[in-house]
Parts: structure tokens; C-alpha cells; sequence
């Protein structure tokens, strides 16, 4: 299993991407085509000594930044690392593709260079929240805005089958995300999307509550891409703000950092928990390959975690079998 990395993609690319690989050769043993300018690379590379077997460099000329337009930038720049990396995985010289750098190149490369599954109608871009032992996978969370009924219950399916493929969670349980747990309650397209998830086949438990999804009672949460997304980022500065609270709390006063010392351990665990790289990636679920999207704040750790999340994917056999479920000929 060869994994596509995109070099240059990140805040920290490319020091951070190519530590992070070395890390998953090394501790994971997964083979990584690191893909961007070769000469920054392979000099990345030379840094940590002798590079490992399993590792190769793969040239890509450009690169796309933070800053510039998604869809113009992947089409003006051919030979940027991230289509490069695409075009790798289209050909079959690699089974996934990990990026850190611009998510809407990313998705838009996805698209552009992979395309749609057969019948999928648009892609979901999904992430798991810490609140079981697999996680909780909660989708759309940025590639739609705006979504239509089927949207979101192929959203359903995916998520579901994404679950019990990848997370191995027989049945997984899946919600809708409403502003309240009636069937009745919601906008018409949340009603209607209800109805429709109901006859679906899948194991439907019905509407969810923001403030409930942390009660770990459902595995899949089913969203469009405007409210996914704003209900991460919420529940991301909610839980930047409670330990920043901490942290100032335990520093000001000498016993409340004596008792920072012995809780150390404790808290620590917890943000590990609530890390986004503990994860590393989350998967785009819909476009005809295994693509997997990392924090553009991505540490040597996260990139390292999100090939493992990309090797996991592949293996799992969760592609073919979204083929096979939701594709047409």
C-alpha cells in the first residue's frame, strides 16, 4: 500500500509532512510517495539523516497556498503537488491521498482529478468526535453548504457505512441534526430528509440535539456542510477556551499548581482525547478514491496519524463497498 503525501500542503509543509512521514514509515511501516518540489524534499529529508526504504519522492513543480481561490488555483496549476498526488492514487500508483494543505483545493482536486462514485450525488467531508471509543462520526462538515433531501441520506449511507467498515461498528446508529429530537421539529428539509432516512434500511435512530451528541447514544451524525462545520469549530474554540481557562486558573495561585502537578497526567490524557490530531484526518467520502484531509496546523504526530487514518481506509474495504451500495454503472 503506497500512500500519496502531499508535501507541500500545511502550515508547517514542508519540515512538518516529511517528519510526519518518517514517523508512519518508521513506526507504522506504511510506504509514502512524498510528493512536491524535489530539492525542498529530498533536503527535508537529508536533516533526519538516512532516509528509510519505503519512502520516495515524487516532483511536483508548484504548489497551491492557504490563501488562493480553491478551484482556480487546481486548475491554473496542473503540476501542483496536490493534483500531482491526485493523479497518483487516479493512476493506481497510489490506494490514498493525505493533504493538510488548502481544503477546498483538496476537495476540488478530488473532484476535478478522481471525480464523483457513480450515482454519489456530491461528496461529504466527515470528522470524528471523541465521544466513544471509535468516535463519532459527524458529516457534512464543509463540503456542502447547500444540500438537497438525497444529499443527505446518501450522506446516511456513507457515514454508515463508513462506520461499520472503518470505525468496526456493527449497525451503526444514525442521526439526524435538528434543533430538537420530535420528528416534527426542524426546517421542511430536515422533515422531509427525516422521512426519507426512516425508509432508508439504515439503523435510524431518529433527530439528535446539538447539545446531545456528546452523550455518545448515536455513531453517525448527518448534517449539512454550513451547520457541520460551524458545530465543529464552536465545539473546537468551547474546548480551546475551557483548558486556556485551566491553564490560568492552575497558575494563579501556589496550590492550584501544586495541584496542576499532581493532575498533570490526568489532564493531559484529556486533551490528547480532545486533540484533532489524535485523529489526524478526516475522510471525503464520495470521490472515486480514498482521500483524507488533515488540520492545516498539522504537527509531525497529526500527519503521522492521518496516514494511519488513510491506510486504515484502504484496508478496510470501505471505498468498495460505497461502490457497490450507493454506485450506478
Amino acid at each position: 500500500m503506497l500512500i500519496a503525501l502531499d508535501a507541500m500542503g500545511g502550515d508547517h509543509a514542508p519540515a512538518a509532512i516529511v517528519a510526519g512521514a518518517l514517523l508512519a514509515r518508521r513506526e507504522l511501516g506504511i510506504e509514502i510517495a512524498l510528493v512536491g518540489d524535489r530539492q525542498i524534499v529530498e533536503a527535508e529529508l537529508a536533516r533526519d539523516g538516512v532516509t528509510p526504504s519505503g519512502i520516495e519522492v515524487v516532483h511536483a513543480a508548484e504548489a497551491i497556498t492557504m490563501e488562493e481561490h480553491p478551484a482556480q488555483a487546481v486548475r491554473a496549476k496542473r503540476d501542483a503537488s496536490i493534483n500531482v498526488a491526485m493523479d497518483l492514487v487516479k493512476r493506481g500508483v497510489a490506494s490514498a491521498c493525505v493533504s493538510a494543505g488548502n481544503t477546498g483545493a483538496v476537495m476540488a482536486s478530488a473532484l476535478m482529478t478522481l471525480g464523483r462514485i457513480h450515482g454519489i450525488e456530491r461528496p461529504a467531508l466527515g470528522t470524528l468526535a471523541p465521544y466513544t471509543p471509535s468516535g463519532v462520526l459527524v458529516l457534512d462538515v464543509g463540503a456542502n453548504a447547500d444540500v438537497k433531501p438525497n444529499y443527505l441520506v446518501q450522506f446516511a449511507h456513507m457515514g454508515s457505512l463508513y462506520a461499520e467498515r472503518v470505525l468496526s461498528i456493527p449497525n451503526p446508529r444514525v442521526a439526524l441534526l435538528n434543533i430538537g429530537a420530535e420528528e416534527t421539529k426542524g426546517s421542511e428539509l430536515v422533515q422531509d430528509v427525516f422521512e426519507r432516512l426512516q425508509k432508508s434500511g439504515l439503523n435510524f435512530v431518529g433527530n439528535i440535539e446539538g447539545g446531545d451528541v456528546h452523550k455518545g447514544t448515536v455513531d453517525v451524525v448527518v448534517t449539512d456542510g454550513f451547520t457541520g462545520n460551524v458545530a465543529v469549530k464552536v465545539t473546537e474554540g468551547v474546548a480551546d477556551f475551557i483548558f486556556g481557562e485551566l491553564r490560568t486558573t492552575f497558575y494563579s495561585k501556589l496550590q492550584y499548581k501544586l495541584a496542576a502537578t499532581i493532575l498533570r497526567p490526568a489532564l493531559l490524557k484529556m486533551r490528547e482525547k480532545m486533540d484533532p490530531g489524535t485523529y489526524g484526518g478526516v475522510p471525503l467520502l464520495g470521490v472515486n478514491g480514498v482521500v483524507t484531509i488533515a488540520h492545516g496546523n498539522s504537527d509531525a504526530r497529526a500527519i503521522r496519524n492521518a496516514l494511519r487514518f488513510a491506510s486504515e481506509g484502504v484496508s478496510s474495504g470501505m471505498l468498495e463497498a460505497i461502490r457497490s451500495t450507493l454506485g450506478r454503472k
